[in-house]
């Protein structure tokens, strides 16, 4: 980690990995079907489908701001429950991190740290929206940035 007396330089040349900074940019909670889908007998629970993105953009040199974005949708019988979009954002500092790790960094080890707490407001907004606390599992971001890698490849070579 960086060492705040040394000006954010990790000593000894060592490399490092800050979180500034976090914070929720955008949250939204929908419940459509409201007060009919909390008063109605449950008799199977929704279908919740997730989609997870993770996106970073420079601010100053070896400055990031890292932004997770969350959207879970859950449905029953076709119809919708609730919607909730989560963006949350970490501000990170890298200190001596080789070019070619800025992106594990970057989309692995900065998400992975962000999500316990992106996780957390999901229960909550869910809970307070009437329904269980959706608890989203663990995420491998490395397979996410894979996925990710491997996509971007084939739109490029589909263009070419």
């Amino acid at each position: 980690m960086a060492d705040k007396d040394n000006g954010g330089a990790a000593p000894d040349g060592r490399r490092g990995l800050a979180i500034n900074a976090q914070y929720v940019k955008d949250l939204s909670f929908e419940n459509p079907r409201a007060p009919h889908s909390l008063v109605q007998v449950q008799q199977k629970p929704p279908e919740v489908s997730l989609g997870i993105d993770v996106a970073a953009q420079s601010l100053a040199p070896d400055t990031f701001e890292v932004t997770l974005t969350l959207h879970a949708e859950a449905k029953r019988d076709g119809e919708r429950v609730f919607l909730v979009e989560l963006t949350y954002a970490g501000v990170t500092t890298l200190t001596n991190v080789p070019e070619a790790e800025i992106p594990l960094a970057l989309f692995i080890e900065t998400p992975r740290l962000l999500f316990p707490f992106a996780r957390a407001i999901i229960a909550s907004a869910t809970l307070e929206g009437g329904f269980m606390p959706l608890m989203i599992n663990q995420v491998d971001f490395a397979d996410l940035l894979r996925r990710k890698q491997e996509a971007q490849q084939s739109r490029a070579a589909a263009s070419a």
